[in-house]
């Protein structure tokens, strides 16, 4: 069982990738727990957002889900 994990703007530099494919987790938090501590740390910043199959703020994840870190952004 698998997720797409998706990592945008900054957090693809983090991650050293824009996409993942990564053993299934059931909540987002167990998600971020298995990835290297220092991109589990970015992910975890109150200004990253997830979104799971598009939905923003949802935590608990299904087989096949694609979730989605959202970094801030400015704009002008």
């Amino acid at each position: 069982m698998t997720l797409k994990v998706l990592f945008l703007g900054r957090l693809q530099d983090a991650a050293g990738a824009g996409e993942r494919m990564v053993e299934y987790r059931r909540h987002v938090a167990g998600l971020i727990d298995s990835f290297e501590p220092a991109l589990a740390a970015a992910l975890r910043s109150p200004k990253v957002r997830v979104a799971v199959n598009g939905a923003i703020g949802a935590s608990v994840l299904t087989d096949g889900d694609e979730v989605a870190f959202l970094p801030p952004v400015s704009g002008g």
